[in-house]
């Protein structure tokens, strides 16, 4: 194996005892990086130790950084894996140290570094919480559309109600315009409920009464298309075999070729 293909093994893999340490050596300065961003926001925190806490942010940021480089450089291909889910997760985890410079405040979205204890599932061979993550995926891509159109009847929906409580109630209850109303029509058709506006009139609290009422039916029709597809989906058993092409996991225990692109999953073209 040439030194490329060692460090593919190593930071892709977490088959071999090597990939499996790297991994979790990984998710722990993940754990400690996200930690060390949620204890510098407790005010008396940040005014005892900010010093130490910026020179721990410059450091996970940096060894970060190393890291997702050599995934570049490992990768046989370095764009698929770029523009992977995993790679954009990567590079987003590292911007807001470096957009810090710039923007104040803005290394507190380092948190988003905890999108990569995902990798939790195919380090420890979780193949179970895969599976069932398979399942979910597929599920919402078979009812996106059903979806789409429910959201799109909503969004209609709430702008006619908006407009007629705009009509009935006006800027005497608080109902100023428009899109205010329509604000209005969204918090109370999801049943959250601010309070901050509300309708006087005796037709006002009629059609609000509807609008409650029909809440509670609208809150049930996406749950029941996404049951619907998932009792259709099948389950299969997969494993955690990454796909070096496209960085695709979860393949079946006796699959050759990736079931995303065809590679070969030894590392030869099929």
């Amino acid at each position: 194996m040439t030194l490329k293909q060692k460090l593919y093994t190593v930071v892709f893999e977490s088959e071999t005892p090597a990939g499996k340490t790297f991994d979790i050596l990984l998710l722990i300065l993940i754990l400690v990086s996200v930690t060390t961003v949620s204890l510098e926001t407790v005010t008396y925190l940040r005014k005892l130790y900010l010093p130490y806490f910026q020179r721990l942010e410059w450091a996970f940021t940096i060894l970060f950084t190393l890291e997702y480089l050599l995934r570049i450089y490992s990768s046989p291909k370095p764009f698929k894996y770029i523009f992977s889910f995993f790679g954009l997760v990567d590079l987003i985890s590292i911007i807001p140290t470096y957009l810090s410079l710039f923007i104040v405040g803005a290394q507190y979205f380092l948190v988003v570094r905890v999108l990569r204890l995902l990798r939790l599932a195919r380090i420890f061979k979780l193949t179970h919480f895969i599976n069932e993550g398979q399942v979910l995926t597929r599920a919402l891509r078979a009812s996106f559309t059903k979806i789409a159109v429910f959201i799109g009847t909503v969004l209609l929906l709430v702008v006619i109600i908006g407009s007629m409580m705009y009509v009935i109630e006006g800027a005497a209850s608080g109902f100023t315009s428009i899109p205010k109303s329509i604000y209005w029509a969204i918090v109370t058709l999801t049943t959250v409920g601010y309070g901050d506006i509300a309708p006087a009139t005796p037709l006002g609290q009629i059609l609000a009464s509807c609008v409650m009422i029909l809440g509670y039916g609208i809150i049930a029709v996406p749950t029941g298309i996404v049951t619907v597809e998932l009792s259709r989906t099948e389950k299969s058993m997969i494993n955690t075999n990454l796909c070096p092409n496209c960085h695709t996991e979860g393949h079946l225990p006796d699959a050759r070729y990736c079931y995303n692109c065809g590679y070969l999953l030894n590392g030869t073209r099929k």
